[in-house]
Parts: structure tokens; sequence; C-alpha cells
């Protein structure tokens, strides 16, 4: 998945493999690997390749290990992918203990609703892992028009949707006019 991130960011800057090659010192073969996601980077070749596109390391250190299936792949998940964002936090609480359970999360959120009543209550702490892509009936932490939501992830037909346990709550039918990114998977 790193590679595909990192040819999406690049093809995005509209910068030649060639020219990031040259910005990197990382010789262009080895490049063609990395981004056809046959090679991973090292750590430090993903920190110059993050320089040279501009972009935070750590946003793209998420995918370092995660693979997309053919499905993911096919309707190009890695497309929402927030690369150059970060998530705010507005009210910190403490930390918390993470359990075994949940060795890769990221961070810990409280449920703001009762969306998914059937899977969590309003107030309890949900685990998530940053950039991690989804598979159908995922729930996950998403991104949609500046309105952050958590909720189950459904891939049909082309189409992602976004589903609540709670009836109450509609179901949001992501479009291409809609700013749509996955921040995480939720963790259970």
């Amino acid at each position: 998945m790193i590679g595909d991130m990192i040819a999406k960011i690049r093809k995005e800057k509209n910068m030649t493999k060639t020219e990031l090659a040259e910005m990197t010192g990382i010789n262009i073969g080895h490049l063609t690997h990395i981004e056809k996601g046959e090679r991973n980077p090292s750590h430090k070749a993903l920190r110059n390749i993050c320089k040279a596109l501009d972009v935070p390391y750590q946003q793209l250190m998420y995918t370092y290990d995660k693979e997309l299936n053919e499905t993911q792949e096919k309707y190009g998940l890695v497309e929402h992918i927030a690369y150059n964002k970060v998530l705010a936090v507005d009210n910190l609480n403490s930390f918390i203990n993470c359990p075994s359970s949940a060795p890769s999360a990221s961070l810990a959120i409280k449920v703001p609703d009762d969306a998914m009543i059937n899977s969590f209550d309003k107030g309890d702490y949900i685990f998530i892992e940053l950039n991690s892509p989804l598979d159908n009936k995922d729930i996950g932490l998403f991104s949609i028009n500046d309105e952050i939501v958590i909720r189950k992830f459904f891939l049909k037909r082309g189409k992602y949707t976004l589903k609540a346990d709670n009836k109450s709550f509609k179901d949001i039918v992501v479009t291409d006019s809609d700013e749509f990114y996955i921040i995480g998977k939720v963790l259970t």
C-alpha cells in the first residue's frame, strides 16, 4: 500500500519518477519496485521521499506494512487515504490503556453519538488504526465533507456507503463531489 500511496502523491504533484529519484538519491529502478509494491522503502528512504514530495512522514508510515486486497485496489480505496491531513483533537482527557486485542491502535476516541449503538455505546472509547484500508462491513472513522463520523463501511457496485447501526441515522452514500477520507479502522 505504501508504494501505491507514493505513486499517487507523486502523480498528484506532477512529478516524474526520474525527478523523485534525483531529489531523493534513490535509484529509479528501486523506486519503481517501491511504487509497484515489490519492495518497501527503508525508513530513511521514506523520510527522503516524503521530504521530496512535501508530505508528512508519519501519515505514510501508517501505511508501511499494509496491503490492499484485490477489491480495495479495484475500487481505488487508496484515493481516500488522507496522506496530508492529521486528525485535530479539540480536547485531551488522558492516556488510556491499550488492550492487547488492539496492538496496532494509533489512538482512542470517545464515541460521540448513538449511531453505532449495536457496536458501541455513546461515551465508550474505541481504538483506531490510522490509515488502514477497510473491507466491507468494517467499522471505520471517516471524514466526509469536514464531518467526522463512525460508521460501518460498505462497498457495492463501485459506491462507498457508510451505515449506522441506529436506523434513525441516515446512510451516507459517498458521491464524487464529496470530500471523503478514511481516517482509520476501528479495532474490535
